[in-house]
């Protein structure tokens, strides 16, 4: 295929979809491992520094915060990230875990663009090369299928597509101009589920975003769930299992895991605590006195949800559409 134009972003993440399909060929266990352990134990063992990680979903929805906040808590250095997400990249990047990111959409929705990014940006801190929604979704898809690019129109004319590493070729068959985007390959990918079994097998109510493209994009998925249920309850309802056992290598039992994000069906998100954090992190004195209280000033997460305290977890409770 002749390639008409270029993106001049760089390639963060290079891959060999060879590679990928001999590490899903014999590093990932085919049988019923027992894989429930602690956030503490799942990242120590399954996260490297220089490692690229993704997380899944948008904006403040089924964030695995939990996870996010062990990171920061264990110093992990040097990542590179997907940006998809809000919550816990800007956690990340206000700790100076991140080096390098894809990044799609970081604003913190009606707050605005975060604080702690555009400082990282304009310091030179944290390179950005940037994609749409949809070209991060799928190249991940295309990671899944183990293809190593996926043709698109998307970013076709737009200054998106000349700030990314995409290339535009000419198609083949018909001749018109094809996005080409490359196979994205991710070290580490964590997601928050509803439910799961301690296998791995994980369930998600309502939207279940690009988890499904996300587990089957990784080398290594850390899954935290809100609930630890029975092999026998997960085989009640299988239609709902979109992350099988096999893909994943840590569950981690974590109740509002997502907060101060919100958890569909089963939470709101914490609107007076995402306020107060955009708040803080306007200057980065404010964002450290964040960080030491509610991340490096505790242990794990139950900790962190006696910070919270009890009467405020249950009025996000009660107040959530659709329980």
């Amino acid at each position: 295929m002749q390639v008409l134009e270029s993106g001049i972003g760089e390639l963060l993440q290079p891959y060999s979809m060879e590679e990928f399909r001999e590490w899903n060929r014999t590093q990932k266990p085919r049988g019923l491992v027992d894989k429930l352990m602690s956030e503490q134990e799942a990242i120590a063992r399954f996260v490297h520094d220089g490692d690229y990680i993704g997380k899944e979903l948008y904006g403040t929805c089924r964030a695995p915060m939990s996870l996010a906040r062990e990171l920061v808590r264990q110093g992990k250095k040097h990542l590179r990230a997907v940006g998809q997400g809000v919550l816990e990249l800007d956690l990340w990047v206000a700790a100076g875990l991140i080096d390098a990111m894809d990044i799609t959409y970081h604003g913190l929705e009606v707050y605005g663009v975060s604080y702690a990014l555009r400082r990282a940006a304009e310091s030179g801190k944290l390179k950005l090369v940037e994609w749409s929604n949809g070209a991060i979704t799928w190249r991940m898809k295309a990671a899944a299928m183990g293809v190593p690019f996926i043709p698109v129109k998307s970013m076709l004319g737009s200054d998106t597509f000349r700030y990314s590493a995409a290339k535009v070729v000419e198609c083949p068959f018909t001749g018109e101009r094809v996005c080409l985007l490359p196979a994205l390959v991710l070290d580490v990918a964590l997601i928050h589920v509803h439910r799961a079994d301690r296998y791995g097998n994980a369930q998600i109510e309502g939207i279940s975003g690009f988890a499904f493209e996300m587990a089957r994009a990784a080398k290594r998925v850390i899954v935290s769930a809100e609930e630890i249920v029975d092999t026998e309850e997960i085989r009640r309802y299988p239609d709902r299992t979109i992350i099988p056992y096999y893909l994943v290598d840590a569950v981690v039992h974590a109740p509002f895991g997502s907060h101060p994000g919100e958890m569909v069906y089963r939470y709101e998100r914490d609107e007076e605590h995402i306020r107060d954090y955009v708040q803080a992190s306007q200057t980065p004195e404010g964002m450290q006195a964040y960080l030491d209280r509610y991340v490096y000033g505790v242990k794990n997460h139950q900790e962190y949800l006696e910070v919270i305290g009890t009467e405020r977890l249950e009025y996000l409770k009660r107040t959530c559409v659709g329980r």
